[in-house]
């Protein structure tokens, strides 16, 4: 289980995952934040638990997404896939989810809600993770949101088999840092 717990003077989070069954425990006071990590913990098969509290909606809705990002990076092993690509269709929307959980951070979306793009944006920055987002259908904007959402969580399902080798012609990187 990896447990991230992220506190500043605008929100406090505390954020547990492991690989589960899909279940989730949410709270952030936010409910489509808290319909989103549902969704996404059981798409990417992951058991969640996040407890959150933000002064504004911008502050918690991203730092859940950073928090959420710096735990799928520390989660991830070493010999996982690595890739995973998912196109999710939710009534008028099709939403492709393509990603890569190998080290490089880097987002392409957009999605049509600015806070939501943000979201991804956070996350893909703090799991240093590639993500593309490509709506290709969709006018409902809750609909583009939560196939975008269930489709990042089938990608990361793919990314996070674990394979037995490592999936880069550099090997496993070693970074230490001293002071």
């Amino acid at each position: 289980m990896t447990v991230v717990v992220r506190e500043s003077n605008e929100t406090k989070i505390r954020l547990a995952i492991v690989q589960g069954t899909g279940r989730a425990t949410v709270n952030t006071g936010e409910p489509f934040l808290d319909h989103m990590l549902v969704a996404f913990a059981r798409y990417a098969g992951v058991d969640l638990d996040v407890q959150a509290t933000g002064d504004l909606r911008h502050h918690l809705i991203e730092d859940v997404a950073i928090t959420l990002g710096q735990a799928v990076a520390a989660f991830a092993p070493a010999g996982c896939a690595r890739y995973g690509e998912r196109t999710v269709p939710m009534d008028d929307a099709l939403v492709q989810v393509v990603l890569d959980i190998g080290g490089r951070p880097y987002y392409r979306g957009p999605l049509p809600s600015k806070l939501y793009d943000h979201f991804l944006r956070s996350f893909a920055d703090n799991a240093k993770a590639t993500l593309h987002v490509r709506v290709l259908r969709g006018t409902d904007h809750h609909h583009i949101v939560e196939a975008a959402i269930k489709g990042l969580g089938f990608a990361l399902r793919e990314a996070l088999v674990e394979s037995g080798a490592v999936f880069s012609t550099k090997g496993s990187v070693k970074l230490e840092i001293t002071d």
